[in-house]
């Protein structure tokens, strides 16, 4: 099973990339488009900026251009090899497959991305928030 520390785990929960404590964004479901790019600007345990600078979900793109070519060869694998359509049927498939999962695949890229920047630290949540007032 995944445990906390693990990347991985950041990954396919959402949750904060450094301490793991709660979901970087607002809704939790994806399905919920309105709310799809909507995340807390801070992490409420460790206070850990998910912007970083601005823009910086732009180079989650790149990662979603490969997140989805794997869920599309996977479409493709599964229906044409496994279940045995035409290709023309898989082709659909595919095309079926990248809509019903795009908001899945935005979510996955963008914990992808952050994850790549901000490392797992087992101490952060324990620290005291160094919030400030403003």
């Amino acid at each position: 099973m995944l445990k906390k520390g693990n990347k991985l785990y950041s990954i396919l929960t959402g949750t904060c990339p450094k301490c793991q404590s709660e979901s970087m964004y607002l809704e939790e479901n994806p399905y919920k488009l309105g709310e799809l790019f909507k995340m807390h600007e801070r992490c409420s345990h460790c206070n850990t900026k998910y912007k970083i600078e601005p823009s910086f979900f732009y180079g989650a793109m790149y990662v979603s251009y490969a997140v989805g070519v794997a869920f599309a060869v996977a479409a493709f694998v599964i229906s044409f090899l496994f279940i045995g359509t035409s290709l023309l049927t898989s082709f659909i498939a595919i095309v079926v497959t990248m809509i019903v999962f795009l908001p899945v695949i935005i979510r996955l890229s963008r914990n992808i991305w952050i994850n790549f920047f901000v490392h797992y630290d087992p101490n952060a949540a324990k620290k005291p928030s160094q919030h400030t007032a403003l």
